[in-house]
């Protein structure tokens, strides 16, 4: 089956799930970013019960999670399959909530999930980004016009603010004591949470994490990260100076990013 047949061929069946009202195409491919590699990401919107049981009669190869099975949260499950030789994500969206997050994006209001593989977890308004970036192959799904405006201002000062306190804590914890780890994994941390506030303040949609330090203009992490690990570790000196200065570094690349941001917007 050719590239161009898969995704109709699938979303049909999808589709057709009991409970199941729309099927979009999402990630790199709904995007135009994909390589030949890339795999493939859809979400079956559904209104009311929804039973992973029906995706599985499918009898497609693969591992089909429990509704809630992925946290529990707006990102509530899904499954990893094999179709037509083939990696498909497939993504459990309530329509209920999403359309209750849409909702709470237009007035500014949010949350934040843990969330596997996310530093710095969701916000809950990721499903509201899908609706703006994903492309519907079977069915209907409402879609925002545009970033919401106060969403614009809260995420930017949650997500910063939350960044700071971030930097903050390693700075008088991690630091001073010499912790290579915790500090690293705070920059890192307080990175992607910059990076969610930069892409907040200028409107621009974020549905994970993968591309959001480039995006921010935050890639220049990477040497702070590196030169910490470099400079505690080779003895000789104050680990916990080289940890402070790496998390000073951190906070001032950080807010040059913000300040660009609003610069721009």
């Amino acid at each position: 089956m050719s590239d161009a047949d898969f995704p109709d061929a699938v979303s049909d069946r999808l589709a057709a799930l009991p409970t199941v009202r729309a099927v979009a195409l999402g990630g790199s491919r709904a995007q135009g970013t994909h390589t030949p590699a890339s795999d493939w990401d859809l979400a079956v919107y559904y209104r009311g019960p929804f039973d992973p049981a029906d995706l599985r009669a499918l009898g497609w190869e693969g591992e089909v999670s429990e509704v809630g099975g992925w946290g529990g949260g707006v990102f509530n499950g899904g499954a990893w399959l094999t179709i037509d030789g083939r990696r498909v994500d497939v993504h459990y969206r309530d329509l209920d909530v999403v359309e209750h997050e849409l909702a709470e994006a237009e007035e500014g209001r949010f949350r934040v999930e843990p969330l596997l593989f996310h530093l710095a977890g969701i916000p809950s308004y990721l499903v509201v980004a899908e609706l703006a970036i994903n492309c519907v192959l079977r069915g209907e799904l409402p879609r925002p016009e545009a970033f919401p405006e106060k969403l614009r201002r809260t995420a930017n000062e949650r997500w910063y603010g939350t960044a700071r306190a971030t930097l903050a804590y390693a700075r008088s914890n991690h630091a001073p004591a010499g912790r290579l780890t915790e500090v690293a994994g705070a920059v890192a941390t307080a990175a992607v949470q910059t990076g969610h506030a930069v892409l907040a303040a200028r409107g621009e949609w974020v549905t994970n994490e993968k591309r959001l330090l480039e995006r921010a203009g935050l890639r220049a992490v990477d040497g702070i990260v590196a030169g910490a690990g470099a400079g505690a570790g080779a003895g000789g000196g104050d680990a916990g100076d080289v940890l402070t200065a790496a998390v000073d570094e951190a906070e001032r690349l950080f807010a040059t990013a913000m300040k660009s941001a609003a610069s721009a917007s």
